[in-house]
């Protein structure tokens, strides 16, 4: 299973890569949206875990263009606000399967991770 997180805080970002290792996920971390569209570019991710708000950048310009270049890979966004609270996430991004709170337990997530990579 390959895994692309996306997510501005590296010390969560960490948190989150090595709970999936863990389950022999092969993880790529970034922080940006110009890193993501870089790894999109050279590798077939199984799923992505992306922040919603990103620090420099736009997620849903990542979850476009995975979409477009990765149309196979789906996308749990993970947020630390109530933006998207809605569930309208799901209308702007038609790969995404899930949005969590950042602050969801990194077992929990891995094992979302899991089961919408499944399959896959």
């Amino acid at each position: 299973m390959k895994v692309l997180i996306v997510e501005s805080n590296p010390d969560l970002g960490r948190v989150w890569q090595r709970h999936l290792q863990r389950q022999d996920a092969e993880v790529t971390l970034v922080e940006t949206q110009e890193a993501a569209i870089l790894a999109l570019y050279g590798t077939a991710f199984d799923i992505i875990v992306l922040d919603l708000v990103l620090e420099s950048g736009s997620a849903l310009a990542v979850a476009d263009f995975a979409s477009y270049r990765r149309p196979e890979a789906r996308v749990i966004f993970v947020t630390n606000t109530t933006f998207f609270s809605d569930g309208s996430i799901f209308a702007h991004s038609p790969n995404a399967c899930a949005y969590v709170q950042s602050s969801t337990p990194p077992e929990d997530l891995a094992a979302m991770v899991e089961h919408y990579a499944a399959g896959r």
